[in-house]
């Protein structure tokens, strides 16, 4: 687990925007933002460069954590308290159950329910940290991003904000083409009379 690359927090390429700072913690790189590309890698997708900069966040974040934790050290509960610390800059609200406005996803009159990460953007971020674990040297199997608690862990807020909101979070289903003539005589092909039934 040595390979793997540790996180240099001085890279000027950050485009860093200070979210806050908790218990001597200081989060630097807003989530989701769509800041404009820095000149130096025009090139790269948005994607990459917000890879580059969650990546950077969580290094900052484990850099500042108490007592500090290198990667190499970081386990499936460091990026729960990573997710967990995040919400605070959240700005989806999602009410709790004795708001009357549980279930409504577009309530008419404001609420003093919190303010949390929505589950779509915890998702991705994940998945962006999971994939830049291992373009820096991490193994699969060791990927503290796939471990079983985080997954277990996103699909709880899923299912609490999807109710919290009124909002259902299932998969859209693809819509195929209906089958042509030719397709559907090849799903169901004629089959010959029993024998003995003439």
């Amino acid at each position: 687990m040595d390979s793997i690359r540790e996180m240099d927090s001085s890279n000027s390429e950050n485009a860093s925007l200070n979210v806050g700072n908790n218990n001597g913690i200081t989060i630097s790189a807003a989530l989701g933002s769509s800041s404009s590309p820095s000149s130096s890698s025009s090139s790269s997708s948005r994607y990459e460069n917000q890879k580059r900069r969650d990546w950077n966040t969580f290094g900052q974040y484990l850099k500042n954590h108490r007592p500090p934790l290198s990667l190499s050290r970081c386990s499936g509960a460091h990026v729960l308290e990573f997710l967990r610390y995040l919400d605070q800059f959240g700005k989806t609200k999602v009410h709790t159950p004795i708001c009357p406005f549980y279930g409504h996803p577009n309530p008419p009159a404001p609420c003093p329910c919190p303010l949390r990460q929505a589950w779509g953007s915890l998702d991705a971020l994940i998945g962006r940290l999971r994939a830049a674990f291992e373009e820096n040297g991490g193994k699969p199997e060791a990927n503290p991003f796939g471990a079983r608690a985080v997954r277990l862990y996103l699909r709880e807020v899923r299912d609490l904000q999807s109710k919290a909101r009124g909002i259902s979070y299932e998969k859209k289903k693809r819509k195929r083409p209906p089958p042509t003539q030719q397709q559907q005589h090849q799903q169901f092909p004629t089959l010959p009379p029993p024998p003995g039934a003439s």
